[in-house]
């Protein structure tokens, strides 16, 4: 099976831009220039979003299809026996030309409970940031207390208790589950996630629609959803990139996710994985070479290997994230 690309999945987003056009030009996307995306879904399986495939034999068929026929062989043996036909992450692009609102996902109980569903966990590395662009992730106050972040809702003031940093390319933050979080204009990232689209917004910012309509919150829903510990310190990752070796940003109980810097060539052993490998081409531009095929991707593109690949090459310069299931 050769290196597998999709068509991305643009989404309407208050807070979208232009950027995220450019990101994904070329990319198979027929797009509405009078509408704003704020996302591009590049690799799903959620109802009604599922990833359609864009090259070789499987052309036009969609990722859900393309594991009902070659199952493990795709994903891999033990994730095709726990998530079946289900792709068991979602892979997003995200530019904001505005803020987004500050919301919080749920965890895994919660979910299921409430909405019969997977929680929330995801990673975010930044791909560019303006000048003065930051990013919102937890409290500034580690001894804050339910009660106090209640009152902060009621006077409408969660703007002024949750915690800001400044952020750059390359900077990456895991956001686990129960996480309050914001991302400010200026910032264009990748995130990965598990696979489910469910948030709850806490604070829009006092922002309308064209119709001067408000978006829904959910601080009922939020309040027991929060984790009151979660920080940017518990959440931000340091790494150090190595050309031609890949190395580890996030290792968590849903991804792992590794960054490579490739220059000339290089060679990865994957056969030991037992899953699938999705790579991101953050800058420049490589060709990935398996046994039955080979591709180029460039930047804003993305491919899966198929778990079969016991071995690959990596041809060109480029910056690439590496994710799997551990």
């Amino acid at each position: 099976m050769y290196p597998i690309k999709f068509k991305p999945i643009l989404k309407q987003h208050i807070w979208g831009g232009e950027a995220l056009l450019e990101m994904k030009k070329g990319q198979h996307i027929r797009v509405d220039r009078s509408k704003v995306y704020g996302e591009s879904w590049d690799v799903s399986c959620l109802d009604g979003n599922i990833s359609v495939i864009s090259n070789g034999f499987f052309k036009g068929n969609n990722l859900q299809e393309a594991i009902e026929v070659y199952m493990g062989e795709l994903v891999g043996e033990r994730i095709f026996e726990r998530y079946g036909l289900q792709f068991p992450l979602l892979l997003k692009t995200l530019h904001c030309k505005d803020r987004t609102s500050v919301q919080v996902h749920p965890d895994d109980e919660i979910a299921a409970e409430r909405h019969d569903s997977c929680g929330k966990t995801e990673m975010w590395y930044v791909v560019s940031a303006e000048p003065g662009a930051m990013l919102h992730i937890g409290f500034k106050d580690p001894k804050i207390t339910r009660e106090q972040y209640i009152d902060a809702v009621a006077k409408g003031s969660v703007a002024d208790i949750i915690e800001p940093v400044s952020v750059k390319a390359g900077d990456a933050f895991l956001i686990p589950s129960g996480t309050v979080h914001s991302i400010s204009g200026g910032v264009t990232l990748i995130e990965i996630q598990q696979p489910v689209d469910l948030t709850y917004r806490i604070f829009d910012w006092n922002r309308v629609d064209s119709n001067g309509n408000s978006r829904e919150l959910h601080t009922a829903y939020a309040v027991d959803a929060i984790d009151f510990t979660s920080n940017v310190a518990a959440c931000k990752r340091e790494y150090k990139a190595r050309k031609n070796e890949s190395v580890e940003i996030v290792k968590c109980d849903y991804f792992t996710c590794n960054i490579l810097e490739v220059e000339g060539s290089t060679e990865r052993k994957l056969g030991e994985l037992d899953s699938f490998v999705l790579y991101y081409c953050t800058e420049g531009k490589v060709e990935i070479i398996t046994d039955d095929g080979s591709e180029v991707i460039s930047k804003g593109e993305v491919v899966l290997i198929p778990a079969e690949a016991n071995e690959i090459t990596i041809s060109g310069k480029a910056t690439l994230l590496e994710y799997y299931i551990d």
